[in-house]
């Protein structure tokens, strides 16, 4: 949805739909961003939700001079960015979703602050809203790293786990800052050439890891003989406060290119049945099936993290082959362009691979002109 107005630099939009975008882009490009009529139709509960509070505050924390406008109803909002400082950051995250919808706005801002990022984050490591640590290091962290070129200092370790609902999990995350983006050309994916996962289990018996290994493995082996799953089996205090197990599947071509799938098992407070090992297993399997069907030279979650480096990167054509663009892209897409002023260059490419010919198997090949966006804290060496 495009802005309903803007005055001068600030652009306003209606809903709370794509907030994490917009406040990402707001911190890049420094305009001010008013959103109103946030959830104006729950009578119960109108206006901002509780783990968005902690992004805008995680923001706060990560800029210098951030200006916060809140209605009494929470159903507006004003946020006039601040400069981004970076450093070091402790953050307790809202249980209501995991770590990684905060640690998304970090990757993104990270290499524009002035100083290194060196953050703490507390909450739920493993949630089925959101991307679990394990495939943001699995799919988003190679991302980032092609932009970087040099990825020294970047650093995700998981110190402690906690699942959904009640989190206990704790993350430290470290990227470094660069003055410019390099602008890439990456149209080739490879042939995948191994597999490999992690299988973790809090406050459940070890048990479960193990059969759900199994049935995963049981899968992978009929498509690649290169697949090694290990399992990280915590107790005590490193369990986090609710029991609860998970898989996370990685998948790495002769390119580079990182697919990530993931299966989460029930929670009580879901009211669902309680899952089985061996069903877990061979959903994360064929889900990473499906990733790796629909191709492109990006897992499907992180095509938003391609697009704005791209766009943010030097002054020099930029491609980017990937599988069919996700929803989330679409719209961010949009509002690159209400940001920036950048549009994209959407094709198919010309290949003659009838496996690539398939329904859902359409590769898209992004193309774009960099803004050549510069950080304007780091000093040049």
């Amino acid at each position: 949805m495009p802005p309903i107005s803007q005055e001068g630099n600030c652009l306003t939009y209606r809903g709370s739909n794509f907030l994490k975008q917009r406040l990402i882009l707001s911190c890049l490009s420094g305009k001010p961003v008013k959103i109103t009529q946030i959830r104006i139709d729950d009578e119960t509960a109108p206006g901002l939700r509780e783990y968005e509070i902690g992004l805008i505050r995680l923001l706060d924390k990560l800029t210098n001079g951030t200006k916060i406008e809140l209605n009494p109803s929470g159903t507006s909002v004003l946020f006039t960015p601040g400069l981004l400082h970076g450093g070091l950051i402790l953050h307790d995250c809202c249980i209501q979703r995991g770590i990684a919808y905060y640690l998304d706005a970090l990757i993104a801002l990270g290499p524009f602050c002035k100083n290194p990022i060196i953050a703490t984050l507390k909450g739920v490591t493993s949630s089925k809203d959101s991307p679990s640590v394990d495939h943001i290091k699995g799919s988003a962290l190679p991302v980032l790293k092609r932009f970087l070129v040099v990825d020294e200092g970047l650093e995700l370790k998981v110190v402690r786990r906690g699942v959904a609902p009640l989190g206990g999990g704790e993350i430290h995350f470290r990227c470094p800052v660069r003055k410019n983006l390099r602008s890439i050309q990456f149209q080739s994916q490879g042939m995948v050439k191994r597999i490999r996962g992690t299988v973790y289990a809090c406050k459940v018996s070890p048990a479960m890891a193990n059969r759900t290994v199994e049935a995963a493995k049981g899968v992978m082996l009929k498509f690649l003989p290169d697949v090694y799953i290990y399992t990280d089996q915590n107790r005590g205090k490193m369990s986090g406060n609710s029991p609860g197990f998970g898989i996370c599947l990685v998948a790495e071509t002769t390119d580079g290119v990182c697919y990530g799938a993931e299966s989460i098992s029930n929670s009580k407070e879901e009211g669902l049945d309680p899952s089985i090992p061996e069903d877990l297993g061979r959903e994360a399997a064929m889900k990473l099936l499906d990733e790796i069907y629909r191709g492109g030279c990006c897992d499907s979650s992180y095509q938003w993290l391609v697009t704005l480096f791209m766009a943010l990167s030097q002054k020099n054509v930029s491609k980017f082959l990937t599988g069919p663009i996700s929803t989330y892209t679409i719209h961010f897409l949009q509002n690159l362009r209400d940001f920036f002023s950048i549009t994209f260059k959407l094709e198919n490419p010309e290949n003659d691979d009838e496996e690539d010919s398939l329904p859902g198997a359409q590769k898209v090949l992004m193309t774009c002109v960099g803004i050549g966006y510069t950080n304007i804290g780091k000093r040049v060496n």
